[in-house]
């Protein structure tokens, strides 16, 4: 790295920043607690998983290519040059060292940033994986597989986003040459923001309307296509390319794409759910039209999974930023004592992180939850020749009047509201956190807010946040219809609605402040109640449905909270926790639940006093008592508990979250030192045309 146009003082690089260091007053902090972080974190990841992460950090930390050091300073070009060297090189580790997809995973998530290969490893490989013939796998599957073929998921458009019913690209069936002509019919029929499309993919998994004899069939998955593999141009009839800066996510190139009567072979319709018979030209219906939406499904359930670490990450860098940062006296503290605060003590900003950091456990135990149902899906569907089973045909609308109740669409109900409420939890959390790291939190070398800007779309892609709320009320009113009717319960959730049916005249007497099970309770009661008045206003009062959806969006946030508070309440019941988790350590589990749950239930005070879940003595005092006490017994355990997310500096790649505490020596560092800005002499003067005298910021530039 070449020295900036004027060199730093070795005087200046000799200045130590004042008061305790960063380093002691982490070791301080770490010293109020004994919690044993490295049993905590095996806890969570397992063993065999914290190896695996050290032995590919070792990998990727020694390797130029991965060099984090220009990442704040690249502009748009060269930061996608980055992340597409960065790819093939993810790509040739993982065959030189024969990768499993848990280690290339891994690895990606090491590297901390999108690549141009993002789509591809996720959303083409496991549409094709999933959704493909046995001769569809031998040509397409096994090729992506290898990387031969580069794909992206090509499904919102321009015009169209989560009403895939809505889409205007057609696949128009040709019996006379037994192909598709795909067709983008107007500019609002481009497709628009798929990853890794823009300049990388040769192929995409297209969603388009299936035309058969002028009959529409809905939207179907075909692969298609979309570059030459030589010269890496469109084919004729394709337009392709990249849509342009974001707010954030810029190392990938969502793209956009448009076909003009393009043609391809019938074989290319994926075909395991559903085609079109080229003898009879006839449609082959899938057993259940939600089948091919198969991936959608999939993506929502690991943004689940994943929630609780993106949180972690944004609230690990702010509580140990907060425990350094020193900022105003306390008014009470004792004569003589001159130093300043550390921020972590005022509860104004332990009422900010540590529910946050509460929330992070919760979230963990929810993905874990999320995905075994995904899992439990998957085998049955296996388990009924390939999901044969019968279904009732849904109509073009959100709303399904006849009630039913299955795995599938407990899957599709939980994977939407779980996906929207955990989420927006992630993506306000990291916003919080920013904040809570004041001045220093609007640095791009806090690590938050890039992270954020990138995180970010997570709350519209998949299924805007507020509109996936819609799917979650309609599974809820199908449930509470089956229950009305006598119907038994199937599952937790019809459970809870025909508990609350026979208890509600009798109303509740919920122990929120003695006992934990009684605040799961509290919340099952709240989302009944919230559903049959929202059923009652829908089916006896004949609300319009557009008249309920702000309703539907509070009814699928209480459903979901109630998933995420039973999810962390009977993680800590089962028995491998009882086991795995010293006494101490599951005392402060519990803390913690209880923290994020009272905090929630207080939060949304008005709707847990008006279903009778709770007093309003109750929420006085669970605000006042319960979670300021839960917050001064939390507070000494902070840092050991966020250090058992095991972040690598690498990783996170904060100036204010480092491990060692060293917050202000690398902020000035990266200022000084690797700052291109610094190696420019300007000409100031208005009337000169001079702009820049000399210039040497290119030579910053990392090496690929």
């Amino acid at each position: 790295m070449p020295p900036p146009a004027v060199p730093t003082p070795e005087w200046v690089k000799k200045l130590t920043p004042s008061g305790p260091q960063g380093h002691e007053l982490l070791a301080q902090e770490r010293a109020k607690s004994t919690l044993p972080v490295q049993n905590l974190s095996t806890f969570l990841f397992t063993e065999e998983v914290l190896e695996r992460k050290r032995r590919i950090l070792e990998i990727l930390t020694k390797d130029p290519v991965f060099d984090k050091s220009n990442n704040y300073f690249a502009g748009r070009i060269d930061r996608f040059e980055a992340a597409l060297a960065r790819a093939k090189r993810l790509r040739q580790l993982t065959v030189d060292h024969g990768w499993t997809d848990d280690e290339f995973h891994m690895a990606s998530d090491l590297l901390n940033e999108p690549t141009p290969y993002g789509l591809h490893a996720s959303m083409f490989t496991v549409t094709l994986r999933d959704q493909t013939t046995p001769e569809q796998q031998e040509l397409f599957y096994k090729k992506a597989k290898n990387y031969e073929y580069i794909g992206c998921y090509a499904q919102t458009e321009l015009g169209h986003g989560s009403n895939v019913r809505g889409l205007e690209t057609t696949a128009t069936w040709d019996p006379a040459t037994k192909t598709f002509v795909l067709n983008s019919p107007t500019l609002t029929s481009a497709k628009w923001w798929a990853g890794s499309l823009g300049r990388t993919a040769t192929w995409a998994v297209v969603m388009a309307q299936l035309i058969i004899n002028g009959k529409s069939f809905g939207p179907h998955p075909f692969v298609v296509p979309i570059r030459d593999r030589k010269t890496h141009q469109p084919f004729p009839n394709v337009s392709i390319g990249d849509i342009g800066p974001k707010f954030g996510y810029n190392t990938m190139d969502n793209g956009f794409l448009l076909f003009n009567h393009y043609r391809i072979p019938h074989i290319n319709m994926l075909s395991k759910f559903a085609g079109v018979d080229p003898k009879t030209n006839k449609y082959i219906r899938p057993a259940k039209a939600s089948l091919v939406y198969q991936t959608m499904t999939w993506v929502r359930s690991t943004i689940v999974v994943q929630a609780g670490s993106v949180l972690a990450r944004g609230v690990t860098i702010a509580t140990r930023y907060c425990s350094i940062r020193r900022q105003f006296q306390d008014r009470d503290a004792p004569p003589g004592e001159k130093l300043e605060t550390q921020v972590l003590n005022y509860t104004m900003v332990q009422i900010r992180l540590l529910p946050l950091l509460a929330a992070t456990f919760a979230l963990h135990f929810t993905g874990k939850n999320m995905m075994a149902l995904y899992k439990a899906n998957q085998k049955k569907m296996q388990e009924t020749d390939n999901g044969n089973t019968t279904s009732p045909q849904r109509s073009p609308g959100p709303e399904e009047l006849r009630p039913s109740s299955d795995l599938m669409a407990d899957l599709h109900a939980t994977s939407c509201g779980l996906k929207s409420l955990c989420s927006s939890i992630a993506a306000e959390g990291l916003e919080s956190c920013r904040r809570a790291c004041g001045g220093h939190g609007y640095s791009s070398f806090s690590g938050i807010g890039p992270f954020y800007a990138d995180y970010l779309p997570t709350i519209t892609w998949e299924g805007d946040n507020f509109l996936l709320t819609q799917m979650v009320a309609r599974f809820l009113l199908k449930s509470a219809r089956s229950v009305l009717k006598g119907e038994p319960p199937t599952n937790d959730t019809t459970r809870n609605l025909q508990n609350f049916l026979e208890k509600s005249e009798m109303g509740a007497a919920f122990d929120i402040l003695g006992k934990d099970e009684d605040i799961v309770a509290a919340f099952a009661w709240r989302a009944a109640y919230l559903t049959f008045e929202a059923l009652k206003r829908r089916d006896e009062q004949k609300t319009p449905w557009n008249d309920l959806l702000v309703d539907f969006f509070r009814l699928s946030k209480a459903h979901s909270q109630y998933l995420v508070v039973q999810s962390f309440y009977t993680g800590l019941q089962e028995p491998s926790t009882q086991q795995e988790l010293d006494p101490e350590t599951l005392a402060l589990m519990h803390k913690l639940f209880r923290l994020y749950a009272l905090h929630t239930l207080e939060s949304e005070a008005s709707e847990f006093y008006s279903s009778s879940a709770v007093t309003v003595r109750q929420i006085q005092l669970a605000r006042t008592n319960a979670v300021m006490k839960l917050l001064a017994e939390i507070r000494p355990h902070a840092v050991r508990l966020v250090d058992a997310w095991d972040f690598p500096d690498w990783q996170l790649d904060s100036s204010l979250g480092r491990y060692d505490g060293k917050v202000y020596e690398d902020l000035f560092y990266r200022a000084s030192e690797l700052n291109p800005l610094n190696a420019v002499t300007i000409d100031p003067y208005p009337n000169s045309g001079v702009l820049f005298k000399s210039d040497k910021s290119s030579q910053f530039k990392s090496k690929l």
